[in-house]
């Protein structure tokens, strides 16, 4: 279905109080046409009709003319640039975006280059966890290995 023809059933579901259904048909759009800010825009006001500020912010992060109290409640919500880039669900370079504010925005978002992550000595904690998850599951096969040799020559 053309952008133009689901833009005009999210308005018929609007009048006819369909609000579920508009948001859901508002973030296949945005998902499928991610550059345009008109739909992010669009999305945001749906999301003010459920009275949920920080996902208002989110679809309104990229647009000049913000609520305060909605970009904060974003930036609470995903509080790092990481996660806050993520749920833009951008992709694509930031030269796509319409407008200046919203390509410094998105540059502000961007990921650090791994030689700034490496010297400022952060550490992923999803990595460590991940990898000390490995560890304890390959000492564990170890050792079941291990003593199913010595059971095998008992």
């Amino acid at each position: 279905m053309p952008l133009r023809d689901t833009v005009a059933r999210v308005d018929e579901d609007l009048a006819a109080g369909r609000v579920p259904v508009a948001r859901q048909r508002l973030r296949g759009l945005v998902s499928s046409f991610p550059y345009d800010l008109t739909l992010r825009r669009r999305l945001a006001q749906v999301y003010r009709l459920y009275g949920e500020p920080a996902q208002a912010g989110r679809w309104m992060y990229l647009e000049e003319d913000r609520d305060a109290a909605e970009t904060a409640a974003f930036e609470e919500r995903y509080r790092t640039s990481a996660e806050r880039r993520a749920a833009l669900g951008w992709g694509g370079p930031d030269s796509l975006a319409s407008t200046e504010f919203a390509r410094e925005q998105l540059a502000a978002l961007a990921p650090a280059s791994p030689e700034s992550v490496e010297s400022s000595g952060h550490v992923d904690a999803k990595g460590s966890l991940a990898a000390g998850g490995c560890l304890v599951l390959a000492l564990a096969f170890l050792a079941i290995w291990v003593i199913g040799v010595i059971a095998l020559f008992r």
